[in-house]
C-alpha cells in the first residue's frame, strides 16, 4: 500500500507553532501555580463530542456530593448546554466559548479561573472541547488528565489517535453496555491502551448509570 506522509509545515509555520506552544506550555505553569497556593485539585477532561465527558463529570460529582467545594470550567465551541447540565450536578461551572478554536489553550483557562469564586473549592474539571486531536498539545496546567473514549467510536479509535491518549493519566472507554451491540472488544481496546500508553490506566464504564464511576474516583485520587 502507498501512503502520503505530511513533511510537515514550511519553516514560518514551525516557528510561529513552537512560540505559540512554549507560551502556553508557560501559562500552564502559571495556571497550575495558582491552583496549587489555593490548594485546589484539577483534572483536565479529554475527548471526541459524544465521547460521554459530561455525563462523567456528572457522575463523579453525583457520587463526591461536594456541591460547591467542585467547580467545572466547560468549554465549548458556542452553546451553553454541557454547563447547565452540570449546573445541575450543584458545581460552581463557568462556560467558555471557543468560537473556532477546537480546543482550550492556557490562556483561556486562566481567564476563566480569574473570574470564578474559587476559595473553598476542592477540585476543580476541566472540560475540553470535543476532540481527540488539538486539546493533548495544549497543557492547561491540571494536575492530571483523562481522556474519555466510548465503543460507538469504533473499535480502532485509540490506535487511530495515539497522541492524546499518550497524554492520559486516565483513560475511560465509557457506553461499555453497547460494546456488543457495536461489535466492538473492551478487551482489544485495553490491550491498545497499553500499546499506546502503558502508565494510563484503563477504566470500563458507564457514566450514565455509574458504573465505573468509584474506580475512576479512586484513580484520580478524588475525595470529599
Amino acid at each position: 500500500m502507498k501512503i502520503v506522509r505530511a513533511k510537515g509545515p514550511e519553516i514560518f509555520d514551525i516557528e510561529l507553532e513552537k512560540d505559540l506552544l512554549a507560551k502556553n506550555r508557560r501559562l500552564a505553569r502559571e495556571n497550575r501555580k495558582r491552583l496549587d497556593q489555593l490548594r485546589i485539585v484539577s483534572i483536565d477532561v479529554m475527548g471526541s463530542v459524544g465521547s460521554g465527558k459530561t455525563s462523567l463529570i456528572k457522575g463523579i460529582l453525583r457520587k463526591l456530593a461536594m456541591g460547591e467545594a467542585a467547580a467545572v470550567i466547560a468549554g465549548d465551541l458556542t452553546t451553553t448546554i454541557d454547563a447547565e447540565r452540570i449546573e445541575q450536578e450543584g458545581a460552581r461551572v463557568i462556560q467558555v466559548n471557543t468560537g473556532k478554536e477546537c480546543h482550550l489553550d492556557a490562556h483561556l483557562v486562566g481567564q476563566a479561573i480569574d473570574k470564578m469564586k474559587l476559595v473553598g473549592v476542592k477540585v476543580l474539571f476541566i472540560e475540553n472541547v470535543g476532540n481527540l486531536i488539538c486539546p493533548g498539545e495544549f497543557p492547561l496546567g491540571a494536575h492530571r488528565r483523562i481522556v474519555v473514549v466510548s465503543v460507538t467510536e469504533g473499535p480502532y479509535t485509540l490506535m487511530k489517535h495515539p497522541y492524546i491518549f499518550r497524554e492520559a493519566d486516565v483513560i475511560v472507554l465509557n457506553k461499555i453496555d453497547m460494546a456488543k451491540a457495536m461489535k466492538v472488544s473492551p478487551t482489544q481496546m485495553e490491550k491498545d491502551a497499553q500499546k499506546v500508553n502503558p502508565h494510563a490506566l484503563f477504566i470500563r464504564a458507564n457514566a450514565l448509570t455509574g458504573t465505573g464511576i468509584a474506580r475512576v474516583i479512586e484513580a484520580l485520587g478524588l475525595k470529599r
